[in-house]
């Protein structure tokens, strides 16, 4: 005989010897008494609903034996066993779903219910990435002078990224500016800077124009502690009549003041930008040596911070702007390198590193 592990061994099948015995009648009969016994089971906890789960519902419970001796039944049998064995089946799972959801609602003795007096429990306050704490500084400098903020695509076409910037096809210039390029169009790439931005703002001919544009921009560069194949820049562009130099050198004084402090000093270099004319790299005295010269510094006392210059008349030409009547500056400087200054902060690899520890530190700067 095949007996059931219930409180009460209950008869389901013989042997094939004596073939199927068991009619529908003593099944009925032995399925209302299961019936009873998962009726009476008293579930008030986790532990006991578990242990009628185990009993009625698991891999070897009731359920799973009854549903075995299916294959003992006779064919023309099956349907109305099967029918009365679903419904069995259906009554214990409700009995277990029930008993399960008045413990989940804390209505069982283990789980007392909630009390919504108390309080609630306490969110941990995230904080901004350092590049964010200081691309929001360097524009909120700028938006007391008057700048306004633009933004452009960071995959961009040859003409907005080299050729309206006075950087035509195989100009050498091109080389200091190593380009992620799209291999399945070649004439799309990945921006080497925001001055795309400046090309568009000036291409769509609303004069004045007083803007900065912040975003990040890629490079196909060895990753190192100084350098990383993408970092952020930001990029100031000013088009109006009778601009000149000295309106970029003083705005370009009031910015490094409001961000490093009244006692930073400040110097400008010659240099060479194809799109602007003339052209200087500007320098900031060095604040980890106060100007002596460290390692940072390279024993010089100085750091680079930007390169600026005025626009070169190509450029307006090239965006529509009549280069006799209107003149303008430009400027530019990589996010992460004033921020390494500020913050002390001497590998550029930390940034997109995502270490929590490192990012905590921020937490209510600014």
């Amino acid at each position: 005989m095949i007996l059931i592990q219930t409180s009460t061994p209950i008869l389901i099948s013989q042997s094939v010897e004596t073939r199927y015995l068991c009619n529908m009648n003593s099944l009925s009969t032995q399925i209302e008494s299961l019936k009873k016994e998962i009726a009476s089971f008293s579930i008030q906890n986790a532990k006991e609903l578990e242990a009628f789960r185990i009993q009625f519902l698991g891999t070897k419970g009731v359920v799973k034996n009854l549903m075995a001796e299916m294959k003992q039944v006779p064919p023309e049998e099956k349907r109305a066993m099967g029918q009365l064995l679903n419904e069995f089946k259906i009554f214990a799972e409700e009995k277990y779903n029930t008993a399960k959801e008045q413990i989940d609602d804390g209505s069982g003795d283990d789980k007392p219910a909630m009390d919504f007096s108390l309080p609630g429990n306490a969110l941990l306050s995230g904080s901004r990435h350092p590049i964010s704490l200081m691309r929001n500084r360097i524009v909120e400098i700028f938006q007391h002078l008057g700048f306004s903020v633009a933004d452009g695509p960071e995959i961009e076409d040859d003409w907005h990224n080299f050729t309206a910037l006075n950087l035509p096809e195989n100009h050498p210039a091109r080389d200091m500016q190593d380009t992620f390029y799209v291999q399945q169009e070649p004439a799309w790439l990945l921006r080497t800077h925001t001055s795309n931005v400046q090309i568009r703002e000036m291409e769509k001919g609303k004069l004045p124009i007083r803007m900065i544009m912040p975003g990040r921009v890629y490079r196909n560069e060895t990753i190192s502690a100084r350098s990383h194949c993408f970092f952020h820049q930001i990029e100031g562009l000013y088009i109006d009549e009778q601009v000149s130099f000295a309106d970029l050198k003083q705005t370009l004084y009031f910015f490094v003041r409001e961000l490093f402090g009244q006692n930073v000093k400040v110097r400008f270099r010659p240099s060479y930008f194809p799109f602007t004319e003339p052209s200087a790299e500007m320098d900031i005295s060095c604040m980890l040596c106060e100007g002596k010269g460290c390692s940072v510094c390279k024993k010089t006392g100085w750091l680079e911070i930007l390169g600026c210059g005025m626009v070169h008349p190509k450029v307006l030409e090239n965006c529509g702007i009549d280069p006799q009547k209107y003149s303008g500056f430009a400027f530019g400087m990589g996010i992460e390198r004033p921020t390494m200054l500020k913050y002390g902060i001497k590998d550029i690899r930390l940034f997109s590193e995502n270490d929590v520890r490192f990012l905590q530190q921020f937490t209510g700067a600014y």
